[in-house]
């Protein structure tokens, strides 16, 4: 399947199709989450993409309907597509973290190009139900399972290019750098097995690659590092240079060994490392962030580095919980993430925020609806400055979240963040573009296609 055009012609009766983002159209509400906060009757007229003015206490006039409570569109700031095929075939063996990575590398061997995009092209599109309109994807399965390159050095970046268009979801690629196959207290060992597709031998390898992933109208290109584990420090001065004016996304402190293997080798925690080789600061978003020290929470708070938190995932391999509400209060703005798509629900992800912090402290009303919201619309970090609020001039994303079923029904519009599921998505728009309606998406049948996708990788498991 060919990608999705920006500029496409569009049938709006194509359940294939997308509608056009080129002409006026007008939508209205009986509610919707306004950057002032919840606000009634609302109608949003939007153009080229972009909403030229959003209304409350309006009338809806001849604008089309659109049930229960909109909200922006939600950025998904954590994913890794191909994890999307461990659902539900990982639970048989108990373990830990470092079991489960075992199976997950398994995965990680089988996967080619033509593989990899229609996997991640379902796997967005289950995103899309969700009400996710952009997602950043930390990108690391670069070459053929043996590490040799492919002919086209990012064809697997690029099948991520094309499996977002034809989602119709905006994309961050964090092409990621990842050298080394983990620390321990003696140091860095060498990639081995599958790691080997990851790795691009050096810092300039890597630079050099990813000078040739170029940003479209639907992508932006950031860089990541995998984790200390896999990137020692020589090599971090390296990646400021490739980082500058980027998004820059890492794994951090997401198992006390990491922490363990940093302070026996190099005598700092994870965050101070970073910190020294200057990698933190508000173009950056540290990943997981769950096993801190009170100092490097305020490093962290202080450089005014992004926390995206993965609260289903950090339960689903049992790594903990993170200090969400210190961090924030530290400085660190916070965003979320699905990371190996336990579940796809932005919505649980933030409500989890709040879920989480009461199991810590025995106290509920750690964070209001607003802070939820704002972590599971913060666009900022995957470089989409423009996108995560309902307010002219802003990118035309929204969200309709039904008021009527049986999971929401009776509850408080201004209180949908703890009551709705991704179930409860009936219409999604993103730059203009009519992507999911009733609940289906455009590209049909978005449980066959991941069926379709991830059956031939455990067939030959």
């Amino acid at each position: 399947m060919s990608p999705i055009s920006p500029t496409s012609p569009i049938s709006p009766t194509s359940p294939r199709s997308l509608v056009s983002p080129g002409g006026p159209t007008r939508w209205h509400a009986p509610y919707a989450w306004l950057p002032g906060g919840p606000a009634r009757d609302v109608t949003f007229e939007i153009e080229d993409g972009r909403f030229t003015s959003v209304t409350p206490d309006s009338e809806a006039g001849a604008a089309r309907r659109l049930p229960g409570v909109v909200l922006p569109g939600l950025a998904n700031a954590h994913s890794h597509a191909f994890h999307r095929a461990l659902r539900g075939r990982t639970h048989d063996r108990g373990g830990d973290f470092w079991t489960w990575r075992e199976r997950m590398y398994g995965v990680a061997r089988r996967l080619d190009p033509d593989g990899y995009l229609a996997l991640a092209r379902a796997t967005y599109a289950e995103m899309a139900l969700a009400g996710i309109t952009c997602v950043g994807e930390f990108h690391y399965l670069h070459h053929g399972p043996d590490g040799r390159p492919y002919d086209e050095r990012n064809a697997m970046g690029e099948a991520l290019r094309q499996a977002a268009a034809e989602a119709g979801i905006r994309l961050t690629l964090l092409d990621t750098l990842y050298l080394a196959g983990g620390l321990t207290a003696e140091g860095h060992v060498p990639l081995d097995g599958p790691q080997r597709r990851y790795g691009d031998g050096d810092v300039a390898g890597w630079a050099d690659r990813v000078a040739g992933l170029k940003p479209s109208a639907g992508m932006r290109v950031g860089v990541a590092v995998h984790s200390v584990r896999a990137v020692p420090r020589e090599a971090l001065a390296g990646v400021v240079d490739v980082a500058a004016g980027r998004p820059l996304h890492l794994h951090l402190s997401e198992q006390p060994a990491e922490n363990a293997a940093c302070e026996g080798f190099y005598g700092l925690t994870p965050t101070g490392l970073l910190d020294a080789e200057g990698l933190l600061g508000p173009m950056t978003t540290a990943v997981h962030a769950t096993h801190l020290t009170e100092a490097d929470i305020a490093a962290l708070g202080g450089s005014r580095t992004t926390a995206c938190l993965c609260p289903t995932t950090e339960r689903d391999l049992a790594d903990g919980i993170g200090p969400a509400r210190a961090l924030r209060d530290a400085g660190a703005p916070l965003s979320l993430g699905s990371d190996q798509h336990a579940v796809i629900d932005l919505l649980e992800e933030a409500r989890a925020l709040e879920t989480h912090e009461r199991l810590r402290t025995l106290r509920r009303g750690r964070f209001t609806p607003e802070e939820l919201l704002g972590a599971a619309t913060a666009h900022d970090g995957l470089g989409w400055p423009d996108a995560g609020r309902l307010e002219p001039g802003a990118r035309a994303d929204l969200v309709a979240v039904r008021l009527d079923t049986p999971r929401t029904a009776g509850a408080a519009p201004d209180q949908i963040m703890f009551a709705a599921t991704a179930a409860d998505v009936d219409t999604v728009v993103v730059d203009g573009r009519v992507i999911v309606s009733e609940g289906r998406h455009v590209l049909g049948d978005v449980a066959a296609l991941l069926a379709a996708a991830i059956e031939p990788l455990w067939e030959t498991a």
